[in-house]
């Protein structure tokens, strides 16, 4: 019987307190309108979607990256280097516009420092479907330091996306961690409590609770965020290794 030793943690609605809906309204309308000049809104918004379930749908150990790129390069050809340019300008430039969803949480940031100090492993476990510099900016806008994490998902580096069971086992992977060393805390019923199927240990935040498929809710704790900052509290020591 192993006992938990690293918590794996979901970014947004989790880490970072926000209002999801607030927060795609925002991006899809500033990145649909970054884009207009290459292609309007109605054409550009179903390439985008289409690119992106592409990636979610992925089975084969090719990168999110190298999948969403081919996806794209379907529909827009040569001009491909030109959306590449595109994106990334939007989000060196005006995906920070986004920062206007997010609230402020105490809550979490005591907790990851009564982990830390605890002892436990820490690994942000977000949904890999935007490029490194989205997730770091968001990762700021939380008021976190990446060196406290010793895992983060990014597109650039991730095989597969939630809710895929492959994605949660090259996590542990990377982190040289069984199931049973691990808890997935998240705001997402189906994308994050499907990790307990592998035998991680789930916690479900209710404050931004996400059930877009309506999927029986089966986690082993669920709670606000001030719940888990007490439920933090009561989990041992780390034994050293």
């Amino acid at each position: 019987m192993r006992n938990i030793n690293t918590i794996l943690f979901d970014l947004d609605g989790t880490l970072l307190s926000i209002d999801m809906k607030a927060f795609e309204d925002i991006y899809y309308s500033h990145l649909a309108k970054s884009f207009s000049t290459l292609m309007p809104p109605e054409k550009f918004m179903p390439l985008l979607s289409g690119a992106v379930k592409t990636m979610v749908q992925n089975t084969e150990e090719k990168t999110n990256e190298t999948v969403f790129l081919e996806a794209m390069v379907k529909e827009v050809g040569e001009n491909l280097p030109l959306f590449q340019a595109q994106f990334t300008h939007f989000y060196q430039t005006g995906f920070s516009r986004l920062k206007e969803a997010v609230h402020k949480n105490e809550a979490i940031h005591e907790a990851l420092a009564t982990l830390k100090d605890k002892g436990y492993t820490l690994a942000i476990a977000t949904n890999p479907l935007f490029p490194k510099e989205a997730i770091d900016q968001r990762i700021a806008w939380a008021g976190l330091k990446k060196e406290d994490f010793a895992h983060i998902s990014y597109f650039e580096e991730s095989h597969y996306c939630k809710p895929n069971l492959a994605y949660y086992k090259e996590i542990l992977t990377k982190l040289q961690k069984h199931p049973e060393e691990c808890m997935m805390v998240g705001n997402d019923a189906l994308e994050d409590l499907v990790s307990g199927q592998l035998g991680i240990k789930t916690y479900l935040i209710t404050d931004h609770l996400l059930n877009r498929y309506d999927v029986p809710i089966e986690a082993d704790a669920k709670g606000n965020y001030q719940d888990f900052l007490s439920f933090a509290k009561t989990l041992p020591q780390v034994a050293p290794q």
